[in-house]
């Protein structure tokens, strides 16, 4: 629907929108979300309802604890539309307090005109414009009548206001809020807090961008300019940045540099072959390929290994 009649902003609650469903949003998230594993099950729920919405990028954000902080947790983009999921860790609310006010009181919120949000919304309107938004619909995800998260579609080709949308949308939040947060209510305790929000590397997948938590990396192998990261799940994702910089990314405590081409995380480490030559070599997690070891890294790695 177009938005050039629209009013600059609209503020949707959801009694505001009770019509009956439309579309399948809300069965294909169902679905998703009890056959895919959950963060999977979002990405694809963000790409199967970005797609049939006609926007050009969809995602979810999440709160800290306090609602202090945000952090960007998923996204979807069409082709040649730029990401920033990487971009959004841990930011302050205040850059989106003008936003927030609205979702705190569970209204969704609907931007048609970006240049005219009012001053207030200064932070939030310069974020707009550097993601070269042109129109934003934000929908608010309650778990236990408490604000935990927001999902929502970006038009960046060309405004676009959504309407009809904005129930499905709702019923969608709930069905997510309930897989996500279902089994581990958010509390106000700092294990709760961190247990919320492991540290994640984000990779892109096959559905889209993903934070993959640090304790699902296998082991990281250069590959020219690129890394191989090697997961838990037996994938191999041809990562863009150097294996330098992932040495600036992962905590030393998990992963040993046994190579100058390789890093393994040592919890995975699943055999210590050593050759008759006197080469070593690692068999890792359940993969058959064998990583050789260098002469420097043995030291580190029988230190992690106790061996």
């Amino acid at each position: 629907m177009s938005s050039n009649s629209a009013q600059p902003w609209e503020f949707v609650s959801r009694d505001d929108r009770v019509a009956a469903s439309q579309s399948g949003w809300v069965f294909d998230t169902a679905m998703l979300l009890l056959t895919r594993p959950l963060d999977a099950a979002i990405a694809e729920i963000l790409q199967v309802i970005g797609v049939e919405a006609e926007a050009d990028r969809a995602w979810m954000f999440e709160y800290d604890v306090d609602h202090l902080r945000f952090r960007n947790t998923h996204e979807w983009s069409r082709g040649g539309v730029g990401s920033f999921v990487q971009d959004l860790q841990h930011v302050p609310v205040t850059m989106i307090g003008w936003l927030h006010q609205r979702l705190v009181l569970g209204q969704a919120v609907m931007v048609n005109d970006i240049e005219a949000l009012p001053r207030s919304a200064g932070a939030l309107r310069a974020e707009f414009i550097r993601q070269n938004n042109k129109s934003v619909l934000s929908v608010p995800v309650f778990h236990d009548g408490r604000l935990a998260a927001c999902i929502g579609f970006d038009a960046v080709a060309a405004p676009r206001r959504w309407s009809d949308e904005i129930a499905d949308l709702f019923r969608c939040a709930d069905l997510i809020a309930a897989a996500r947060y279902g089994r581990s209510p958010i509390t106000s305790g700092e294990e709760d807090s961190q247990a919320a929000y492991p540290a994640l590397i984000y990779l892109r997948r096959a559905h889209g961008i993903l934070g993959t938590p640090l304790t699902e990396i296998v082991g990281l192998r250069s590959s020219k300019d690129y890394t191989e990261v090697w997961l838990v799940d037996g994938a191999m994702v041809l990562d863009p940045r150097p294996l330098t910089q992932w040495l600036g990314l992962i905590p030393p405590g998990w992963f040993v540099r046994i190579h100058r081409t390789a890093v393994v995380n040592h919890q995975f480490v699943r055999e210590v072959v050593r050759r008759s030559s006197g080469a070593w070599q690692l068999r890792l997690h359940d993969y058959e390929d064998h990583w050789p070891v260098s002469r420097a890294g043995r030291a580190e790695l029988r230190a992690h290994l106790g061996v």
